[in-house]
């Protein structure tokens, strides 16, 4: 699949399957939109985890955040990268390595590495970049139940 253009059906099946979403990067802070983005997954149903190692043990939004992804417990569906595009390639290669592995990398607006990409896609997992899972969801009118 092409890394620039995602069908509305490909965003809309993953909205609609995906369960679980580690939020690598997620912050504490209301104005960052990392923040809002992980309340707004949280609010539309979807068991949000954050990933930052500052936040390690803290809880935000009534969540515990992690160091890492593989010190997260439990499967994970979706990978969702806020970090810049020069650390994005270490965030997918650290969620290629957890087993079971998502089924979805996906790398927020302005997020781009097309060479993880395809190391991503290789293994099967689907790939979304520079988008945000929240302006997808208003878009599609998405129905997680």
């Amino acid at each position: 699949m092409r890394n620039d253009a995602y069908p509305d059906a490909f965003m809309r099946d993953i909205l609609a399957a995906v369960k679980t979403i580690a939020v690598v990067g997620a912050s504490n802070r209301k104005k960052r939109p990392s923040y809002g983005v992980f309340a707004y997954l949280l609010a539309r149903g979807y068991q949000v985890i954050g990933v930052n190692p500052g936040l390690a043990g803290k809880s935000v939004h009534g969540t515990a955040f992690f160091k890492t992804l593989a010190d997260v417990p439990g499967a994970i569906d979706m990978v969702d990268i806020f970090r810049n595009s020069a650390a994005a390639g270490g965030v997918v290669n650290e969620a290629l390595a957890l087993n079971p592995r998502p089924k979805v990398i996906w790398m927020q607006l302005g997020v781009r590495d097309d060479a993880a990409a395809a190391r991503a896609q290789a293994l099967g997992v689907k790939v979304v970049m520079d988008r945000c899972p929240k302006i997808e969801y208003e878009r599609l009118a998405i129905r997680n139940a």
